[in-house]
């Protein structure tokens, strides 16, 4: 998909939810709600899928049904702990005694949703459980702002240190800046592919790996400054204040 118009994606960032429902019919109508409600959602009919799923992407939520094919829900959720200890998760359920929340909790769960739920529950639900991701997706006002040692000014692409003035090149300062944007959180490469060259094909990403090198030693200077890739899935911004 190809964004136009400014810099920045229209919505920022998408919030992406993992959804696993073996029923299809109730899957379809959930993710076609959480879609209205501006979600980019990706549906698996099973644990198994949902895992490798998990595996290849980065996603802001996870939402499971405990009764599903290949490997349960209850599984699952352990097995997404084990790599993700934050990562919140929702079931969705008709288990609704005490003992299967329970074990839903132990397993790993934030929230636990018994069948059938309102539309507005379930919304009232994601948006608590996203308050904890605290994914921050506004722009920063501040025009020039502090990432560790360094100042940086965001509309004169200037960057400087206790040492020296750097000025960046348009595309490198518009990559610093949604990164910092999104600091010490993991952004897919894609949100930053289309957020500075509106489009996320092999050569543009090849372009950003350069760009990224370049950042790096630009920050070297500051070992509070972490540009980490996550292999397959985008950066992490790490930068202690």
């Amino acid at each position: 998909m190809v964004y136009q118009g400014s810099w920045l994606l229209d919505t920022l960032m998408k919030i992406k939810i993992l959804m696993v429902e073996d029923d299809i019919s109730l899957g379809i109508v959930v993710s076609d709600q959480l879609r209205a409600d501006g979600y980019a959602v990706t549906l698996c009919e099973n644990g198994a899928e949902a895992l490798r799923r998990f595996q290849e992407d980065a996603y802001h939520l996870c939402i499971f049904d405990v009764m599903l094919p290949v490997k349960d829900g209850f599984t699952l959720a352990r097995d997404i702990r084990k790599q993700n200890s934050e990562i919140p998760i929702l079931f969705l359920s008709a288990r609704s005694q005490t003992a299967d929340k329970i074990e839903g909790f132990n397993a790993g769960a934030d929230d636990y949703l018994t069948k059938p739920f309102s539309a507005e529950e379930l919304q009232l639900r994601v948006k608590a459980l996203l308050k904890r991701v605290k994914l921050q997706t506004n722009i920063p006002e501040d025009k020039v702002v502090r990432i560790g040692l360094y100042t940086f000014d965001t509309e004169n692409f200037t960057l400087q240190s206790p040492t020296q003035l750097l000025t960046l090149t348009k595309k490198e300062a518009m990559i610093l800046r949604t990164l910092y944007k999104f600091k010490n959180q993991l952004i897919p490469r894609d949100v930053i592919l289309n957020s500075v060259w509106g489009q996320d094909d092999y050569f543009v990403g090849r372009s950003l790996d350069v760009f990224i090198t370049k950042l790096r030693k630009y920050l070297k200077e500051d070992p509070h400054i972490q540009i980490n890739n996550v292999h397959g899935v985008g950066f992490k911004f790490e930068c202690q204040e």
